[in-house]
């Protein structure tokens, strides 16, 4: 069984995502499906058959979540420390052709989110971060092409 690696914070808004689907939206469909079934005929009822579907999927997404936090290797990124980076911290980066600064937590495929400054552990741009030092340079191949990152600093927690 593989483990999923992710911050503590990520486990949490797992556990929120779950509870909101078990406790608002399964209630909500089923309530939606008693009352398509009140229309009568089945085989010809759209409301029915939709909320059949939405069933489906907040139950698959349930199962799906559950999994994952079944084989969660939670990491404390509080507890972590040193002078490379890793799963979990925090890096300040600067593009070598631009000078454009930007910063990331290396976080689980789960908790990725660029927008907000998360980025996963599988991406291209974290291996080639991973075990590097404030100072090293890094190449990155991207759609566009290849990109060079410095690293400016590394931080936890």
């Amino acid at each position: 069984m593989e483990k999923v690696p992710m911050t503590s914070e990520g486990y949490r808004s797992l556990e929120e995502e779950i509870r909101f689907l078990k406790s608002v939206e399964r209630p909500r469909i089923i309530k939606a499906i008693a009352e398509a079934r009140a229309h009568g005929d089945l085989s010809e009822n759209a409301e029915y058959h939709a909320a059949k579907e939405q069933q489906g999927l907040n139950e698959s997404r349930v199962a799906e979540l559950e999994d994952k936090m079944s084989r969660a290797d939670v990491i404390d990124v509080t507890k972590l420390s040193g002078d490379t980076v890793m799963f979990g911290v925090t890096v300040t980066l600067v593009d070598e052709d631009n000078d454009e600064e930007s910063t990331y937590q290396i976080v689980g495929e789960l908790e990725a989110d660029v927008k907000k400054g998360r980025i996963s552990i599988t991406s291209p741009l974290a291996r080639a971060l991973i075990g590097k030092s404030v100072g090293d340079s890094v190449e990155v191949v991207t759609p566009g092409g290849g990109k060079s990152y410095e690293i400016l600093k590394i931080s936890f927690g």
